[in-house]
């Protein structure tokens, strides 16, 4: 094998190393940001970080069960994502604000 081609080939650890950064981007997304809608992204980083690191591990395995459980994550993601979104309209249209330091109370 040649050192062009040694270069150009990645395995398991890439992927790791690229879902522990888009882990980690979303994990400072969370405690640095107080803004809901940008928490709401920060936690689809996160999902989308394990799923990479689930599909990877299958994809090393040549188990094809990852490919169905990454799935049923992108399916909780995505209704997560509509849940939270209509949470943070909720709280934008009572509090004109998407702060998350300003929602201190349960109700409204």
């Amino acid at each position: 094998m040649d050192f062009l081609t040694a270069l150009m080939t990645i395995g398991l650890n890439h992927f790791l190393v690229l879902g522990l950064v888009i882990f980690g981007i979303g994990i400072m997304g969370v405690f640095l940001r107080r803004n809901a809608l940008i928490t709401l992204m920060s936690i689809e980083l996160m999902l989308n970080a394990g799923n990479l690191t689930l599909l990877s591990f299958a994809r090393a395995q040549h188990d094809m069960r990852g490919q169905a459980l990454a799935f049923l994550v992108i399916a909780v993601a995505a209704a997560e994502a509509a849940i939270g979104l209509a949470i943070v309209v909720g709280l934008f249209r009572n509090r004109k604000s998407t702060d998350l330091d300003e929602l201190n109370l349960l109700r409204f």
